[in-house]
């Protein structure tokens, strides 16, 4: 790999000889000039990896010189060096997008530091990354053997969520590395549901030694601060994990005090069980038997979610409250456009929820769409597209607008999402769910040590549709395929985001609280 290729233009070069030998002692070829004519006629010569200009140079300025370098190499990077203080020549250069700013006198170390930081970066970030998941390494495999609670589970996917972050963008193997520990930790976070999943059913109520889950979240997280008088806006993004919400964190944390925590998604990990269950505050058995005409069938026609508000006003109902409230569910962009429009006329209420479906729809075509699948190939391209989406979407005003409000904010999901490669057969008649992640039949043929089964579902807060019905959840990366055109279903399938089993990704899922500063 060549020597980075500096090009160094100041009027008084010759007192700065003690400056360059120090760069090219430490491996930078540095090429000199005098003037901003100079340094024009020298890049149309050569390509160069970094440009330092003095700004007080005779003839053109440093200021005129570097706008015409953008003109030409708009993605050279210019480190400007001048002997004035002027808060107007900084504006100028920080407009024209300058890579760095130094006051005369500068020392050899502070030349260094701004080229470490414009031409290594990216490698140096690389390899403290690398050091720094190596030395953690065996404390996550410590993690992974020894976790016993929900609590342990919690910490230990943070922490792989944390590397996984980290390593995304570095040129080693070490992503592949954190991938298989990943892998590991599902695998024990399976063996470790079964055990443990039934011992909160069929209610986790508080007080029953379950963690937190999906029909806790408004008697424990929301009506708490109604109680106190907020205004509070619930937003839910469906099919939402704990690496995309760290994604878009940053666009938020300038206006809003940022409170975060992990809760359970009940199983399945499926927008009928799970969100049905946040805004009931009810196991779908309970919704089932206390309001049918508001729970949908597996084998019904109708949407799975078309309920959502009814449930809402029964859950506020039950525990005696007399909010006001709105529901807003936001399915593209018009929609997000109007309540926009519309955002005066909700402070009126004491809850106003509203649900983003984005995330989901982006899963959904990912798997339908080969254009999207080819956009979406990856984890880290599954976060960057939920980024751009949040960025040029009408949900970042959304927030902005609330914060603006002094109302809070309580962001969360129903479950999580898993990209699945492992294909698990299972037959079933025609009535069972087309889900790939999880089976409810009553004429379910399967490997059992291949999947958590529930042969009661009335006993886990599950409906069951006939008398012989049972629940069959896929772990880890695997999921269901039909014997029947087996190879094509697979080849369809595999590197698919879906949702409704066990994993990480899909039961422990953020709850965040958002504060306007």
């Amino acid at each position: 790999m060549s020597n980075p290729h500096i090009l160094w233009a100041d009027d008084e070069i010759d007192l700065l000889k003690p400056h360059l030998m120090f760069l090219r002692s430490r491996g930078y070829d540095v090429t000199t000039a005098t003037d901003g004519h100079d340094v024009l006629e020298l890049i149309e010569q050569q390509p160069f990896d970094l440009i330092i200009l003095d700004e007080n140079m005779p003839g053109l300025t440093g200021l005129e010189t570097l706008s015409r370098i953008k003109l030409r190499m708009p993605h050279t990077p210019v480190v400007m060096i001048t002997k004035s203080e002027e808060e107007n020549i900084m504006n100028q250069a920080i407009g024209q997008k300058i890579a760095d700013y130094l006051i005369k006198p500068v020392n050899p170390n502070q030349i260094l530091i701004a080229l470490k930081r414009l031409l290594h970066s990216d490698r140096l970030v690389s390899e403290q990354a690398s050091r720094d998941y190596r030395e953690d390494f065996m404390q996550i495999s410590s993690l992974i053997n020894t976790a016993s609670t929900i609590d342990d589970w919690y910490a230990l996917y943070d922490k792989l969520v944390y590397r996984e972050l980290e390593l995304a963008d570095t040129e080693t193997n070490m992503d592949e590395m954190l991938a298989l520990q990943k892998d590991e930790a599902n695998m024990e976070f399976g063996k470790w549901i079964r055990r443990n999943y039934e011992r909160w059913m069929p209610e986790p109520a508080a007080g029953s030694g379950a963690p937190l889950m999906s029909p806790r979240i408004f008697p424990d997280r929301v009506f708490p601060l109604l109680d106190k008088g907020e205004k509070v806006f619930f937003i839910l993004i469906d099919n939402f994990r704990l690496d995309q919400w760290r994604s878009i964190r940053p666009m938020l944390a300038d206006q809003f005090v940022i409170d975060e925590e992990i809760y359970t998604s009940i199983l399945p990990t499926a927008t009928q069980y799970a969100r049905n269950a946040i805004f009931s505050g009810l196991m779908p058995r309970q919704i089932e038997k206390m309001f049918p005409d508001l729970w949908v069938d597996e084998d019904s026609e109708e949407g799975k979610n078309i309920n959502e508000s009814p449930l809402i006003a029964t859950q506020i109902e039950r525990f005696r409250r007399k909010y006001r409230f709105s529901y807003h569910k936001i399915n593209d962009s018009a929609a997000g456009e109007k309540l926009l429009r519309d955002f005066n006329s909700l402070m009126i209420n004491d809850l106003n929820v509203i649900v983003l479906n984005f995330v989901d729809m982006l899963s959904h075509a990912r798997t339908e769409s080969r254009m999207i699948r080819e956009l979406a190939s990856t984890n880290a391209a599954y976060r960057s597209l939920t980024e751009s989406w949040f960025r040029h979407s009408s949900a970042i005003e959304l927030f902005r607008r609330i914060a603006s409000t002094g109302a809070k904010i309580i962001l969360t999901t129903d479950h999580g999402t898993i990209r699945v490669d492992n294909p698990v057969k299972v037959v079933g008649d025609k009535n069972t769910n087309t889900n790939l992640r999880y089976k409810v039949g009553k004429n379910l043929a399967y490997n059992s040590r291949q999947v958590y089964e529930i042969k009661r579902p009335d006993a886990f807060g599950l409906p069951a549709p006939n008398v012989s019905s049972a629940y069959i959840f896929a772990l880890g990366r695997d999921f269901f395929a039909y014997p029947n055109n087996y190879n094509y279903y697979v080849q369809y399938y595999t590197g698919t985001f879906q949702h409704g089993g066990i994993s990480m990704e899909e039961m422990l899922v953020p709850l965040i609280m958002l504060s306007a500063k």
